[in-house]
């Protein structure tokens, strides 16, 4: 499966879109390049609710590989929803290219480092890369799966299980020029942790809070006034991740000022008053002379 990423994640193609090596390179020589932000967290986050679900191919049974290839800093917080992938038993492996932090790609890739990590100057080097990723990639599926096979605990991340693990009716409210509530109902099972994720959606930072598994509602605040965000809640437990719930809505614009009136007029000055605009702490006031032939 792949999906790309700039301040949008988009899924390419699932991992049950393809069944032969031919149709994967076949769909690879005719992918183009996205450029744009790199907003990883969002990437890692939209992989984890997304990618690996049974009905995008993900099998229990399986392995849970994710390969992270950026080339450059995360606008976001790319570790805190990479501990969220690691909690959950997924490996992360991270590649960097060009302009990529290296210290990132340290904190967001799975241990053994000197396994997941690497790093090269341009983009025709990863070839060079291709050969040894294989074979690490395959020793590390191999390792895990005779482990199991040997009888020890090694837990199926059952990703996506259901109603029993999703809450449910997400409801926005009481919604102003820089804040909005959020409630939903629980789902059957409480989770340990909830994360919520919420952007503006023509672009810009996402952001995040984590809340105890006990909790029901939020309230989002500092939002940017008269602007449409996206909001994502999804459930975190030990071993799974539930569906997550998801809402649209635009934040109020700023009340105006009303009712402006001019008085006190002299050769040099005059007086302007006016009604207040809620929750206003300053004012600022511009004045020009009208052009020939407008109305002074």
């Amino acid at each position: 499966g792949l999906s790309q990423y700039s301040s949008d994640p988009h899924t390419e193609w699932e991992l049950s879109t393809y069944s032969t090596r031919d149709q994967v390179l076949e769909a690879m020589r005719n992918l183009r390049y996205k450029g744009g932000n790199t907003f990883t967290g969002l990437a890692l986050t939209h992989v984890l609710e997304q990618n690996l679900k049974a009905e995008a191919g993900a099998r229990l049974e399986a392995e849970k590989l994710v390969i992270l290839l950026t080339d450059g800093k995360s606008q976001d917080d790319a570790n805190l929803a990479a501990q969220t992938l690691k909690h959950l038993g997924i490996e992360i492996f991270a590649i960097g290219v060009k302009n990529a932090d290296e210290a990132e790609l340290r904190q967001v890739a799975s241990e053994p480092l000197e396994l997941t990590v690497y790093n090269v100057l341009d983009f025709p080097l990863l070839s060079s890369l291709v050969g040894k990723l294989t074979r690490v990639l395959c020793t590390r599926i191999k390792e895990k799966s005779n482990k199991e096979t040997a009888g020890s605990t090694v837990e199926d991340i059952p990703v996506n299980m259901g109603p029993q693990l999703s809450p449910s009716d997400l409801k926005i409210s009481a919604v102003t020029s820089k804040s909005m509530h959020l409630t939903w109902s629980p789902p059957l099972r409480p989770p340990k942790t909830y994360r919520i994720v919420y952007y503006p959606s023509k672009g810009g930072a996402p952001r995040e809070v984590v809340l105890d598994g006990a909790a029901s509602s939020f309230q989002l605040s500092n939002l940017t006034s008269h602007t449409e965000y996206l909001v994502s809640v999804f459930p975190v437990y030990d071993t799974a991740v539930g569906d997550a719930l998801r809402g649209v809505t635009s934040t109020l614009p700023l009340s105006p000022p009303r009712s402006l009136r001019v008085s006190e007029l002299s050769h040099n000055s005059i007086r302007l008053s006016w009604k207040a605009a809620q929750g206003a702490t300053q004012y600022l006031v511009l004045c020009s002379a009208a052009p020939d032939g407008a109305e002074d």
